[in-house]
C-alpha cells in the first residue's frame, strides 16, 4: 500500500518572502536554498481542536522545529534580540522533551522542541 513517507515542504505566505527566508536561515539554520536537508527524526502531525489554547487563536498553524540543544538555541536567539518564551509546564514530561516558543518577524508562531528520551 502506498503511503506518505514524510513532510516534503511547508509553504506559507509572507509579506517579504526573501527577507523572511534570510531570517529563518540566520536565526534558526533553516536554509532553503534551494532545499533544506534536515536530520531524520520524529515528526508530530496533529490537528488541534478549533478552541485550543495551545497556540494563538488568531493562527491556524504553529511550526514546530526540532533542535539538538535548546539552551544554546535560546541563548543565541535572546542574544539576537528575539523574545523567547519558556514555561515549566511545557517541560513537565522529560520523556517528551523540552519546549520554547518564538515568533518570526511576521508574527508566525514557532515552537522549538528538544525531544526527550521517550
Amino acid at each position: 500500500m502506498a503511503q506518505v513517507t514524510g513532510i516534503g515542504g511547508f509553504f506559507f505566505r509572507a509579506r517579504d518572502p526573501d527577507w523572511l527566508k534570510t531570517w529563518y536561515a540566520e536565526h534558526l539554520g533553516v536554509d532553503s536554498a534551494p532545499v533544506w536537508t534536515q536530520q531524520a527524526g520524529p515528526t508530530v502531525f496533529a490537528p488541534f481542536a478549533a478552541e485550543t489554547d495551545y497556540f494563538a487563536a488568531d493562527r491556524q498553524w504553529m511550526l514546530n522545529l526540532r533542535v539538538d540543544d535548546l539552551d544554546a538555541m535560546i541563548a543565541r536567539l535572546r542574544e539576537a534580540g528575539i523574545a523567547v518564551e519558556t514555561r515549566a509546564e511545557w517541560d513537565a514530561h522529560p520523556e517528551v522533551g523540552r519546549f520554547a516558543r518564538i515568533h518570526d518577524p511576521e508574527g508566525n508562531p514557532i515552537e522549538l522542541w528538544q525531544p526527550g528520551s521517550g
